[in-house]
């Protein structure tokens, strides 16, 4: 895979990514939290800035993607992201720290430009025998940054304060846009038919979803676990301080934790993916999920919280892994783009509304009850792929009759 010069490019380019973004959003998380002592609400509108973005543009940006040159979206979105940060180191020189919360909503907008191009690259030159492993190799850098990026991001926020870490940021988002830079020009595109094109495309893709009743069924499972997930999120700093009674530093081990299982995870499940119905493995993962959640919200100590975070990280895996096969398997290829920038806003849109209200309830109910609603929502959103698992199972039974 290495010997393709594209997967050399854009994996070395999302490697610097991956960095800056946890350099950053580390370095946003403590300097708020030192600024505001901790107040649950400016911790929450944090997460909310850096999320939003991929519920208003995915679709936009799946869209985009596809009318415009990858390699020059690609540079562009990564340049303009440095500027970005660099612009939000002026202002907190001036002493303007809401700035951090723009600068962030900013640079996770233009991301959604960026992703899909880099997939659309993928797809151009890197042969369909490797796109599997690619893939497996662009989430396994995610995952290992779950790992390392957490302790980076503390270490260099603690040794040097928020303007180093900015300035690191910017440089980072720099070099990437710089490594890019390096690939063959984009070939010509043939344009589309007219301005009004691209609207015709996205109520395209909205309608056959609409139409489909597996893909309706998943996006309520997605909405369901995606206002579960943006209720806790904003909340980990908390069950660090509140329930174990450590530092806030200490964030970073469970992070670390959490990020290390969902690495063994992922390997395993490549193993056994092909053996168990995608299905089975989703519903799987979101009850396993479920326990350990409502677990780690009552846990008071550290050992079992950490047990927790691990069982919970080893089976997320499941829940991609399932989530990605069903897409894929319902979903007719002209759709598939616009289907999972369609899908994952309502995920992400539902995940920043819980973000957005759990400062709230974190204020007005005790921790435990919050994550125990957490919890509750994600059994949920298991019990409504019942239809979907019964569905299958009877067309594997009437095919085996026949």
């Amino acid at each position: 895979m290495f010997s393709n010069r594209y997967v050399r490019t854009i994996i070395f380019s999302r490697v610097l990514l991956q960095l800056g973004i946890w350099i950053r959003n580390y370095a946003v998380l403590l300097y708020v939290t030192d600024l505001t002592n901790n107040n649950p609400v400016y911790v929450s509108l944090i997460s909310v800035a850096e999320f939003a973005p991929i519920f208003l543009f995915a679709l936009i940006g799946g869209t985009f993607a596809d009318r415009w040159r990858p390699k020059r979206t690609m540079v562009w979105s990564d340049l303009l992201s440095s500027l970005s940060v660099v612009a939000v180191l002026l202002a907190i020189m001036n002493g303007g720290w809401i700035a951090l919360l723009i600068g962030s909503f900013i640079s996770a907008s233009l991301s959604q430009f960026s992703q899909p191009s880099a997939m659309k690259l993928y797809k151009q030159h890197v042969p369909v025998e490797q796109l599997q492993g690619v893939m497996a190799m662009s989430q396994t850098i995610v995952a290992v940054f779950m790992v390392l990026g957490p302790v980076i991001g503390t270490f260099i926020f603690l040794q040097f304060g928020i303007e180093v870490s900015l300035v690191l940021t910017a440089v980072l988002f720099l070099g990437s846009s710089l490594v890019l830079s390096s690939l063959p020009r984009d070939a010509e595109q043939v344009k589309s038919n007219g301005a009004g094109s691209f609207m015709k495309e996205l109520k395209a893709g909205l309608s056959y979803i609409g139409s489909n009743q597996s893909l309706k069924t998943l996006s309520l499972t997605f909405s369901a676990v995606g206002l579960a997930s943006g209720l806790t999120q904003p909340l980990q700093i908390f069950l660090v301080i509140e329930k174990l009674g450590q530092d806030k530093q200490f964030l970073q081990w469970l992070v670390m934790t959490n990020g290390a299982a969902m690495l063994i995870g992922g390997i395993a499940i490549m193993g056994i993916a092909k053996k168990v119905k995608p299905q089975r493995l989703l519903m799987l993962g979101l009850i396993v999920t479920a326990v350990c959640t409502i677990g780690i919200g009552a846990s008071t100590m550290i050992w079992l919280t950490i047990s927790l975070l691990i069982i919970s990280g080893l089976f997320y895996p499941c829940i991609q892994g399932g989530i990605q096969t069903l897409i894929v398997r319902n979903t007719e290829g002209a759709f598939i783009g616009r289907v999972s920038g369609a899908i994952m806003p309502v995920f992400m849109g539902m995940m920043v509304t819980g973000m957005f209200i759990s400062g709230y309830l974190k204020d007005s109910l005790p921790l435990t009850v919050v994550y125990a609603a957490s919890g509750g929502l994600i059994i949920i959103g298991a019990l409504l792929l019942i239809p979907l698992v019964v569905e299958k199972r009877s067309k594997a039974e009437g095919g085996s009759a026949s």
